[in-house]
């Protein structure tokens, strides 16, 4: 079943290639949406995908590339799915 998230990442998350770690992970996984930086410092992503496949995502993202040093991953279900057809970097 097709699941929503909208998950907040902070620490240091920007900068360090945090957005294609994401996209690669998104893709590796079959799950859509976008990534983006934040003004205050952290990176939101918008993610949709089987439930199981989402719960690997948020683990990830929970760890970060090498350089990134995650504090915090909040996430927050969606009762709507938006229409995604790929994942992408947004600017």
């Amino acid at each position: 079943m097709a699941v929503q998230f909208e998950i907040t990442i902070k620490g240091r998350v920007q900068g360090v290639g945090f957005r294609y770690f994401v996209e690669k992970r998104a893709s590796e996984l079959n799950i859509t949406g976008w990534v983006k930086n934040m003004p205050g410092g952290s990176v939101v992503v918008m993610a949709q995908g089987d439930e199981k496949d989402m719960n690997t995502f948020i683990d990830y993202l929970r760890i970060g590339p090498t350089m990134a040093k995650v504090a915090d991953v909040s996430k927050n279900r969606m009762p709507e799915l938006e229409k995604f057809s790929s994942f992408q970097v947004k600017y």
